[in-house]
């Protein structure tokens, strides 16, 4: 049996040919103090825009390297200038270093450093960092990192926590080492996540205040204030505010008319912008190289899409940090100033309907004429207006023998109960029904009569019902400015008025308030509901005459479409159409316009083809009767008869109609 003193001196040459795993070779004379040991440097900064990296790299390397012991050397660097706040899988793959002309050798990022300490030849046996935060600033992932490196054979250390690296590797890190930096990791995320809570409530503020970030918008221009701290406007920090721009701001007005009036598609606002680029100025962006001095869709997007328009402020429209980056947030989680706090250019109202205009002519190509694909043949003339009852989905275009349809075929998965496999409605028929509705219920001359009379007469009466509580709640509002008036006169009169009578004044102000706040309420709701009631009159703003669609060029139809807002409902049960359009006071007068240009359009071409074919058109002389003529309808154009000689005339005496 070997005695204490032999067992110690196995036991510690055991350990010294471990330390292997550390380092280079050791024999069985090596001193462990003296052994080298390899180590990789772990850096990362923040944002590129908040953080110095020539500094702030330099300096962990500085830490990391004077907490080490002399026999431990860096042979490696990783590091990154991104978010410690970012998912592990979306770690290490920026480009930002290379903004920078960092002094320290780089070998690649965290993703790197992972993977090289699972291959077998790497270069170094540990890990260091100036504090584990620099690692993630979200425990889990600095753990699920920790974690990785330990199952490779990895010491992660820190500069800021005691480093051990002469024991055994069971005992190099020890319980308090270990609820130590459990508790930093902790912080480091609490830190983060409570600075990003009030840095959210102070842009809430910011926004309230009416303070714009960034650029201007078009339209706006930025008008710079004192900043309220005073040491900020002692270095001349300012903070901005939104005004009108004297010119960009008629362009902004003149984008939403043509969205909201014309339904025109963003790329055909661009283009008919782009006719005058002095009148309407492009907009410019951050850096004056990068303009290309024209519109395009994107920029017209962008300005419909903009709330700021309506006069509020309004931020976190968009993520700008995270996965999504510049993903659009929904409408709920925008912050929105509440009044507005800038010049209004549109009002809340045109911007919704703007905003329902995108969801109707989403995925649907705006322009007339047929496709750019190679393989495009003819145009549908109704695609795009046209929707199925059963699914609520756009009906598209499709040829099958040389034959016109309209298609509605789903996937499965958003195939509702009943929906058949596909739904085919004829061209041709919707395009005659359509002809009809229009000829008779919209420029008709008798389209007054064709409305529900009944329906009418009890709208009428309700609008004279609601215009007299709007006369009264006017005169109500009006009655309580005066009351308010006079009691501020009473007080006047009262040379010292005690306590007492200027407690009951105050308290009839804050009621004559109220009541005047409530009043106003109301008359609103009315006005706005006046403003949406059914007005039949607006027919009466719409030409009469005939519109061939069958010959009308499909940028006119398409203009006269969209002014009318045309939406064609298929019910496969029935086998019935229904075709609705819609009248507004703000839009009439642009459809008006359009509706004329179909109608001349529709008479020229009338008279056009009569003429062409009149030219040719044997027709009986005049007293001869009609003997030896028979009536014939085929060979004239719609809406003319034409009359055929027989094959073997009597007498041949006929005559060209003049022209």
């Amino acid at each position: 049996m070997g005695s204490p003193e032999a067992i110690k001196t196995w036991a510690e040459r055991c350990r010294v040919g471990g330390s292997r795993q550390l380092g280079g070779p050791a024999g069985p004379a090596a001193d462990p103090s003296t052994q080298l040991i390899r180590v990789a440097f772990a850096g990362r900064t923040s944002t590129d825009d908040q953080q110095d990296p020539t500094l702030s790299l330099p300096r962990q390397l500085r830490s990391s390297q004077r907490a080490l012991p002399d026999h431990a050397v860096i042979v490696a660097h990783f590091y990154d200038i991104e978010s410690g706040r970012m998912d592990l899988a979306d770690r290490g793959r920026g480009h930002a270093h290379e903004k920078f002309q960092i002094p320290i050798p780089r070998d690649g990022g965290i993703q790197d450093l992972l993977d090289e300490a699972t291959r077998p030849g790497r270069r170094f046996d540990v890990v260091i960092c100036e504090s584990i935060e620099r690692i993630s600033r979200r425990a889990y992932f600095s753990t699920e990192i920790e974690h990785r490196l330990e199952r490779a054979g990895v010491l992660l250390l820190a500069s800021d926590e005691p480093i051990n690296l002469d024991g055994g590797r069971r005992r190099a890190r020890t319980a308090t080492q270990v609820l130590t930096r459990r508790v930093k990791q902790g912080v480091a995320e609490w830190y983060v996540t409570e600075m990003l809570e009030k840095s959210w409530a102070g842009f809430e503020v910011h926004t309230e205040h009416g303070y714009n970030i960034g650029k201007a918008c078009y339209g706006y221009r930025a008008k710079p204030v004192p900043h309220p701290v005073p040491a900020k406007r002692a270095k001349g920090i300012k903070k901005t505010l939104l005004e009108a721009h004297p010119v960009e701001c008629h362009v902004v007005r003149r984008i939403f008319e043509w969205r909201i009036v014309e339904r025109l598609s963003y790329q055909a606002i661009a283009d008919r912008l782009n006719l005058d680029l002095i009148t309407n100025p492009p907009p410019q962006p951050v850096r004056a190289e990068t303009a290309i001095g024209h519109w395009t869709y994107s920029n017209v997007r962008d300005i419909v899409t903009n709330p700021k328009y309506t006069g509020h402020m309004v931020w976190n429209r968009r993520a700008r940090k995270g996965g999504g980056r510049n993903r659009p947030n929904p409408v709920e989680e925008w912050i929105w100033s509440p009044e507005p706090v800038h010049e209004t250019l549109v009002d809340l109202e045109t911007f919704v309907q703007a905003q329902q205009v995108a969801e109707l002519r989403e995925r649907s190509r705006g322009a007339s004429g047929a496709n750019k694909h190679p393989q495009t043949k003819r145009t549908y003339r109704l695609r795009s207006f046209m929707f199925c009852s059963l699914c609520h989905r756009r009906f598209y275009g499709k040829t099958s023998k040389k034959v016109g349809y309209y298609v509605c075929a789903p996937k499965p998965d958003y195939r509702p109960d009943g929906h058949p496999a596909s739904v085919w409605v004829p061209e041709a028929a919707l395009v005659d029904g359509l002809s009809d509705f229009l000829a008779t219920r919209v420029f008709g001359e008798y389209r007054h009569e064709l409305l529900d009379a009944g329906r009418l007469t009890l709208e009428a009466d309700q609008q004279r019902e609601r215009a007299k509580r709007i006369d009264a709640l006017r005169r109500a509002i009006a009655e309580d400015e005066t009351k308010g008036k006079r009691l501020l006169r009473g007080l006047e009169l009262v040379d010292e008025p005690d306590k007492d009578f200027i407690r009951d004044i105050n308290q009839r102000r804050a009621e004559l308030r109220e009541h005047r706040t409530g009043l106003e309420r109301q008359l609103a709701e009315l006005e706005n509901e006046a403003q949406d009631a059914p007005n039949p009159d607006l027919l009466s703003c719409l030409p009469v005459g005939a519109i061939d669609l069958a010959d009308l060029p499909d940028a006119i139809s398409r203009r006269l479409f969209d002014a009318l807002r045309l939406e064609i409902h298929y019910d496969r049960a029935t086998n019935l159409a229904t075709c609705r359009v819609t009248l507004a006071g703000e839009t009439v007068e642009a459809l008006a316009r359009t509706a004329r240009e179909a109608v001349l359009r529709g008479t020229d071409g009338v008279a056009e083809r009569y003429a062409t074919w009149a030219s040719f058109c044997m027709v009986p002389p005049a007293g001869a009767g009609n003997a030896g003529w028979w009536r014939d309808e085929s060979s004239a154009p719609r809406g003319l008869t034409s009359y055929r000689a027989d094959p073997a005339p009597a007498e041949d005496t006929r005559h060209v109609r003049s022209c």
